[in-house]
């Protein structure tokens, strides 16, 4: 569900170490419009707290043991297309621009340059575009 503008950004942080879902979960406490719905360890149980939370939010990690961030992206967005699914990790490089496409994700971002204003600037850039599949370019210019 995409949170209208009066609305809390409902946040759900998928990550296998524990110590960056404390830090996800800060950072959303400490950002206003923002509210910490949960987290998860697996892309499996992702899965399952996107159908139950309903985030409008999901900010995943790209490596994870069993179903990866791409593979859970790709499920997620295949289930709930309105979810911004935004994938995190240490390196760039941990996946390939055409790779973070075709999993439906809006971006991918570095895990060290995560804070609350990544959050805002990540949450304006693509709310509006939760809907569009990875490869719909948008209206043509001049529409």
């Amino acid at each position: 569900m995409v949170a209208k503008a009066h609305e809390e950004v409902g946040v759900l942080g998928v990550d296998d170490q524990p110590f960056f879902l404390d830090v996800v979960r800060e950072v959303v406490a400490a950002t206003a419009g923002f509210r910490w719905l949960g987290g998860a360890s697996s892309g499996k149980d992702a899965l399952g707290a996107v159908d139950e939370l309903h985030p409008a939010l999901v900010l995943l990690d790209v490596r994870m043991p069993g179903m990866d961030g791409l593979a859970t992206a790709r499920r997620i967005r295949d289930r709930h297309p309105d979810v911004v699914v935004v994938l995190v990790s240490v390196e760039l490089n941990a996946a390939t621009p055409r790779a973070v496409e075709a999993s439906g994700a809006a971006a991918l971002v570095r895990k060290q340059e995560f804070g609350p204003s990544a959050l805002r600037r990540l949450w304006r850039a693509y709310a509006g575009s939760a809907r569009k599949p990875a490869s719909d370019p948008g209206p043509a210019a001049g529409s």
